[in-house]
């Protein structure tokens, strides 16, 4: 039996799943939990990773093992290998202003978009680079190199100290805005324009590329971002569109073309298997849900009892969920309201309407700018710790207007990490197909009356 392990270092915590590499069952498992806040030393992702390996009964017995992560946090390294300063998270919107300016500095959204395939905006790992120029010139000064959480970790894994071996993969390396997913090379312009000097970036590997060795010899594989791992982890069909509410949501499919989306609303990522990963980010997803236990009193479980005993459009209640300001849309110093609040809307039954309907208009904005960018949508799969509400799961269909499949609770990242590292260790020309267990399919007719009221009075 050949064992394989993936790993997935998120915003919140990193989960460790061991494997066999033809089936993909399930041997093993382990987690620890990463500190909050938009800006963290890489050293607390090192230790909660040590942590969650030690959890899942070591890796000495692994064929292969690859790392996902969360996308676009800026690492910077002096030229000895040692971390210049915490890393600045995809969370962290201190870069807003750098991102506004890089567009203007190469002539508009177009021009980002026909270059890289995205459009500046502050969860992206350049315009942290510009912010660290501008706010922090000695930790600049010091940068010799910049990577990514997945990138580093990968590094650390092969033991090396050398920042001229670190290595990373496709789908992390197409969301820093200074590598583009269509040519598959570095823009050594882009990031000298965006930090002012040229520094050591990964080498880019393939699908199957050798990132390095564990201790014991098994190679590890390039790893990707945390949304592609989990779209090659649910094993999504052509026509599948995965929705993820996590700490962040997000809305992707894979394709054979880049979107090239001038208004960055649709960023063309890369995916895991070559192609491309068009995607739709928001910052306020699964904590819209937190925050709404936490206003009412409740446990989870509780609120989506409250949400379903509401009625479809709360009334007229209305939460617009920009609790940490928003990526997409670009309002990233924009705030959380609350509209059409009455008499008859003030309990908590329709607030908690309003909190899952809220959070799910936002996503069901990006389902629709990927069609408008020429996607197909037959299905939509839900996953994450906000697809585990059943409020969430009843309401999604009322919106998205597809039926959604809830495929059961897991670490689909992980998982996705893992399968990857089964491809390599196989050696097979293609991904192993491990058989998925059957989702729940919720269908329901839709309900415009959601949408057309959210619109009405949502931030521009």
């Amino acid at each position: 039996m050949t064992l394989v392990a993936g790993i997935d270092s998120s915003t919140q915590s990193c989960k460790v799943v061991i494997r066999e590499a033809e089936t993909g069952k399930l041997v093993r498992q382990g987690r620890a939990a990463h500190p909050d806040g938009t800006e963290v030393h890489p050293d607390a992702w090192w230790a909660a990773l040590q942590e969650a390996i030690e959890q899942a009964g070591g890796l000495d017995d692994v064929a292969a093992a690859s790392v996902a992560g969360q996308q676009h946090g800026m690492v910077v390294l002096d030229e000895n290998g040692q971390v210049v300063r915490p890393a600045l998270l995809w969370n962290d919107t201190r870069s807003a202003g750098a991102a506004a300016d890089l567009i203007q500095e190469l002539g508009g959204g177009e021009k980002w978009a026909d270059a890289v395939g995205i459009v500046p905006v502050a969860s992206f790992t350049l315009t942290k680079l510009r912010w660290l120029a501008r706010n922090e010139p000695s930790n600049a000064d010091r940068t010799a190199a910049v990577c990514l959480p997945h990138d580093w970790l990968t590094w650390k894994l092969s033991g090396s100290t050398d920042i001229s071996t670190i290595k990373t993969d496709r789908s992390d390396a197409s969301g820093t805005l200074y590598w583009s997913a269509k040519t598959n090379q570095y823009r050594p312009d882009l990031l000298e324009l965006g930090f002012g000097r040229l520094i050591e970036t990964p080498e880019v590997l393939g699908p199957t590329g050798i990132a390095g060795h564990l201790p014991n010899g098994a190679p590890l594989g390039p790893g990707a971002g945390d949304n592609a791992a989990a779209l090659f982890g649910t094993g999504a069909a052509p026509g599948d569109v995965v929705v993820s509410i996590g700490t962040s949501g997000t809305v992707f499919v894979s394709a054979e073309v880049s979107p090239d989306d001038p208004s960055g609303t649709v960023a063309g990522f890369a995916d895991v298997t070559g192609r491309f990963l068009p995607i739709v980010v928001t910052l306020n997803a699964a904590r819209v849900l937190d925050a709404a236990t936490k206003l009412l009193g409740v446990d989870h479980e509780e609120l989506s009892r409250l949400a379903l005993t509401a009625p479809a459009g709360a009334d007229g209640l209305v939460l617009i969920p920009y609790l940490e300001g928003e990526r997409t849309p670009n309002l990233p110093d924009a705030t959380g309201s609350l509209h059409g609040l009455t008499l008859k809307t003030s309990d908590p039954e329709h607030l908690a309407r309003a909190a899952v309907e809220g959070m799910l208009c936002a996503l069901a904005d990006g389902l629709d700018a990927l069609v408008d960018r020429g996607a197909a949508a037959n299905r939509v799969v839900l996953v994450g710790g906000g697809a585990r509400s059943e409020a969430v799961r009843r309401v999604a269909p009322e919106l998205f207007g597809l039926p959604v499949l809830v495929p059961p609770p897991g670490e689909y990242v992980a998982d996705g990490a893992a399968r990857q590292a089964a491809w390599v260790a196989l050696g097979s020309d293609e991904p192993p197909a491990w058989t998925a267990e059957t989702p729940e399919v919720y269908e329901a007719t839709p309900v415009p009356l959601i949408r057309e009221q959210y619109k009405r009075v949502q931030p521009r």
